[in-house]
């Protein structure tokens, strides 16, 4: 059954523009919605971590503080040991730090580094009075087994200081909690000075943090679907509009076909001359058969504008998502939003060229001019090339920039994203190691050629010359209308009065294009 037909076609064309675009659509904002869930929970990691080094470095920089106001009074030589000693475990004891005052510098003497039952003597411990002035274990465990003790003499043995997080009670509690502790070696006088921080304060703080983040996280997501379905909308109509344009083009078309048709009645009902008029009319319908066959591979090539658009809609997809993410991080910056901004302009630019093409590709109105050939690449690589780039595929270019073209030059760069396109689009689909596409452009006397080859495994379809006929594509019906390198041929070919051609190497496909320069 034929879907397509010639009274129906601007029907198929909006339905078909109106999924595409609305399937595009979705894809996008549950892609978004799924990174904003992803970067929620690496964010909600991040201030989990961030909280527990603030907290090292608080206990650390309290510990370092006692060590160095002892070095400071030793370099007064006005102190005996003993009496500074006395004068430091009295100044430890008195020491409150922490958002509640609730943390506490406590001290050990070390009488033997290798361990055992009396490694230590505790000093001072303003959370374990009872353990102050008696000999303690290595081999103590906390409620999880962990033998904390044993860790933190092993480090202080090996770099004289030591992080180490446990289990142990709370001041003023019979709670167990977890603790993060800092234990540092002052070796003159074999002393272990700590501090150590409780942990569990830090599940308040991230769900107060959940919170915000969430809200902030629920607006965002909230403000890109409403984006999303005013660009639905506003493609959606302008696709309607399209197909009524196209729809009301036909009619006229219809129209001009019929009144040649009556005239070429009212020739066959005339007797006169009639081997002459017979050889006339042949002539006539022959020319009516040939531009009907353009305005039908006009109308195909129209009903495939959705197909042209998945590019650049993708692009223009992933440069909004771009700055919404750059914009949740705070990162969105002038510049990177004229970048992208221009980004999408091109991209507009190129959708809206791309319709005028279609609309008026068999028109001989289309005049030719002369243009350089470097800038017309440059222009197709600032639609893909970011996009090559970001699937990690190597883009290799070898450009003579002294090449001046006489042609069509909006119809030459469609040629060139096409073919790019085609290639970037096997690389991803077959996975080759190390991906690359070569543009490689030389004169050749009064010629030039440009070439386009990659290493994604070649062309299939055989013989290769059919990769060049309507219809014929090897992505498979859901992925490709196989009418871009038909349309490609012809551009070149006809349109411009060069070559198009293409032919398989070792490594994978390859497109050489051959136009003379001036």
């Amino acid at each position: 059954m034929k879907i397509i037909k010639e009274n129906n076609i601007s029907t198929v064309i909006i339905i078909s523009s109106m999924i595409v675009i609305s399937s595009l659509v979705l894809f996008t904002s549950y892609f978004f919605i799924s990174n904003q869930y992803d970067m929620f929970n690496r964010e909600i990691k991040d201030i989990k971590n961030t909280f527990i080094q603030s907290q090292k470095k608080d206990i650390k920089r309290e510990v370092d503080s006692v060590i160095e106001y002892i070095k400071y009074k030793k370099s007064l030589k006005n102190y005996s040991r003993k009496k500074l000693q006395k004068e430091v475990m009295g100044l430890i004891k008195n020491i409150k730090f922490g958002e509640n005052k609730n943390n506490y510098i406590f001290a050990y003497k070390i009488l033997n580094y290798n361990g055992g039952k009396r490694f230590a003597k505790m000093l001072i411990n303003p959370n374990r009075l009872d353990l102050v002035g008696k000999y303690i274990s290595d081999d103590y465990k906390d409620k999880n087994g962990k033998e904390f003790r044993k860790i933190f003499l092993k480090d202080i043995k090996k770099q004289g200081y030591s992080f180490v997080t446990y289990l142990y009670q709370k001041p003023n509690s019979f709670e167990i909690r977890p603790k993060v502790s800092y234990f540092k070696l002052f070796k003159e006088w074999d002393w272990v000075i700590a501090a150590g921080t409780y942990l569990d304060d830090i599940n308040a703080k991230i769900a107060q943090k959940k919170d915000e983040i969430k809200k902030k996280m629920y607006l965002d997501i909230t403000s890109s679907i409403l984006i999303f379905l005013l660009f639905s909308l506003v493609a959606n109509i302008f696709a309607i509009v399209l197909g009524k344009q196209i729809d009301k083009f036909f009619k006229e078309y219809n129209t001009k076909i019929l009144n040649k048709t009556d005239e070429l009645e009212m020739l066959n009902k005339t007797l006169e001359n009639r081997v002459a008029q017979e050889v006339q009319k042949r002539a006539e319908q022959e020319r009516l058969l040939i531009e009907k066959s353009k305005f039908i591979a006009l109308g195909e090539m129209i009903s495939n504008i959705a197909h042209q658009w998945r590019q650049p809609l993708s692009q223009l997809s992933a440069i909004i998502m771009n700055i919404k993410f750059r914009y949740t991080l705070g990162k969105l910056d002038d510049e990177t939003m004229i970048e992208k901004s221009k980004e999408a302009e091109k991209l507009l630019d190129y959708m809206s060229e791309t319709i005028e093409d279609f609309r008026n590709f068999f028109k001989p109105e289309k005049e030719k001019k002369e243009f350089a050939l470097k800038e017309s690449i440059d222009n197709v690589l600032g639609i893909i090339g970011k996009t090559i780039k970001n699937q990690n595929i190597e883009l290799k270019l070898n450009i003579d920039e002294e090449i001046i073209v006489f042609g069509y030059k909006n119809e030459l760069e469609q040629v060139l994203l096409n073919i790019l396109s085609n290639a970037k689009d096997v690389l991803l689909k077959n996975r080759r190691k190390n991906p690359h596409i070569n543009i490689t452009a030389k004169k050749e006397k009064s010629r030039f050629r440009i070439c386009i080859d990659d290493n994604g495994g070649g062309i299939s379809i055989k013989p290769i010359e059919k990769i060049f006929e309507p219809y014929v594509s090897t992505k498979g019906d859901a992925n490709g209308t196989g009418i871009g390198l038909y349309m490609s041929k012809i551009i070149i070919e006809k349109n411009m009065g060069g070559k198009l051609k293409a032919h398989n190497n070792k490594f994978g496909a390859k497109f050489t294009i051959t136009l003379g320069h001036i």
